[in-house]
């Protein structure tokens, strides 16, 4: 595996990075091991001061931090600057609810006292993606900082830098050495790293096959292992929808990141009386948008993150049509030279096309019409996936009832994918499984710990 920073709308390479060698892995899974049985006998309060200095270094190198994430995967600097921020926030949640999220449960139980401490496991391995270069670590490195749990890094292979960017920050605030430490591994090293005994859980969000491989090396090991992988989210369009919010939402619902999230809205589901409408609208939002340099602040879509992304994505769309789904906009070539892909809506896609229930992971919007509320709810659940969804509706009470029956691990109503710090992430069936951010994710790789005390 190459680590490489390329530019998706230059085209031009401007750094390149070697693997860790054994050694320096050796290295680094001894300072994780030593590092969480210091740990084991400190208090949490030095590091929550260190958690809330990493957040204000967050918010003093942000236009840094922000330009190396578009230079290496090309997302609008705005975009980066607000990961950066959501990110810090992330880094002050963490330091200030720990204490709580942490405390021992009380069991009421007969003729005993019984406790549930929240103990440490030990060294986690991070398996991230390129989509959200710092937000993927930061979600996982505070909570389990906070636990006392070191984090080894093995970022995507197109963000080096920012992976670089990330772990010298947590460094430069004084953290301990060993705390989130990056390495640039191949495939067979991350293998050899979840076997380690000093490891004792991995967290991987990516592919479906990375997930399965992590899951299996995971399995075989008796590691503990969160997996957030891949999305087909659903936006359904109730009948009693509020058109103006649903005109803001939903063009963003699909083209923030370029289209580049697992949470994305990738299939808009609209019924019968509002399909046209609908699509009409979209058209024209999607016609509207500006491509261009990503650092560009007028520029409203950026380019994808590479030359294979951008391959994937068309291929995708070219086994669609073929097998006789309609273009209604975009899927031409753009005059630009960086990774750009047209915004592109298509309709008619039957559960024979292939693309029925394949994630695409780029500015493509597949547009579905329903006659009923309940075709719109199977059809929302026919996929391999359950990771976000958005209901829309004026009716709040209406727009929860189809919400609850939405299998997915998340689900927005009136509002596109969002995150924070306080709100559970994750995804169930093939979407992944477990959850990270809020008390739910800082919990995930604790001991609970009984402890049943008999007074004689």
């Amino acid at each position: 595996m190459t680590y490489k920073s390329v530019n998706p709308y230059t085209n031009e390479t401007f750094n390149e990075y070697q693997n860790a060698s054994s050694k320096e892995i050796e290295s680094a899974l001894q300072m994780a091991a030593d590092l969480a049985h210091t740990w084991e006998s400190e208090s949490r309060s030095k590091r929550a001061e260190i958690l809330h200095t990493v957040a204000n270094q967050l918010r003093a190198q942000k236009s840094s931090m922000a330009e190396i994430m578009t230079q290496e995967m090309g997302k609008l600097i705005g975009e980066s600057e607000e990961e950066v921020s959501l990110c810090a926030s992330i880094a002050d949640y963490f330091a200030d609810h720990a204490d709580e999220f942490l405390e021992p449960t009380e069991i009421e139980t007969t003729g005993a006292s019984a406790n549930v401490l929240k103990q440490a496991l030990g060294p986690i391995l991070a398996c991230e993606p390129w989509n959200f270069p710092l937000y993927q670590v930061m979600r996982i490195f505070a909570p389990n900082f906070m636990v006392g749990n070191p984090v080894i890094l093995k970022h995507a292979s197109i963000v080096p830098g920012s992976a670089r960017k990330i772990a010298q920050i947590v460094e430069e605030v004084g953290a301990p050495e060993g705390s989130l430490m990056n390495l640039f591994l191949d495939y067979d090293q991350i293998g050899e790293i979840i076997a380690d005994p000093r490891i004792t859980g991995v967290a991987l969000t990516g592919s479906e096959r990375g997930g399965k491989e992590v899951a299996k090396a995971a399995g075989e090991n008796l590691k503990k292992s969160t997996l957030e992988l891949g999305g087909n989210d659903a936006f359904i369009v109730l009948e009693d929808v509020d058109k103006d919010v649903l005109y803001e939402v939903a063009p963003a619902a699909r083209l923030a990141n370029t289209g580049q999230t697992c949470t994305a809205s990738k299939r808009f589901i609209v019924l019968d009386s509002l399909y046209n409408d609908f699509i009409k609208q979209l058209t024209k939002a999607f016609s509207q948008v500006k491509m261009g340099d990503p650092m560009n602040r007028d520029t409203t879509l950026a380019p994808m993150s590479s030359e294979k992304a951008k391959t994937k994505l068309q291929k995708q769309v070219d086994e669609a049509v073929a097998a006789g789904a309609t273009v209604v906009y975009g899927n031409q070539s753009v005059d630009l030279d960086g990774q750009f892909f047209m915004p592109t809506i298509l309709t008619d896609i039957t559960s024979e096309n292939p693309i029925f229930d394949q994630e695409l992971f780029g500015p493509v919007a597949t547009v579905y019409r329903v006659h009923s509320e309940k075709e719109a709810i199977e059809l929302a659940n026919n996929s391999q996936y359950g990771l976000g969804s958005v209901v829309m509706s004026s009716d709040l009470k209406h727009a929860e009832k189809v919400a609850s029956q939405i299998k997915a691990g998340m689900t927005f109503v009136n509002h596109g994918w969002t995150s924070l710090p306080e709100l559970p992430f994750g995804g169930v069936r093939n979407s992944g499984y477990g959850r990270e951010l809020s008390k739910q994710g800082m919990l995930t790789f604790v001991n609970e710990h009984l402890i049943y005390t008999v007074e004689k």
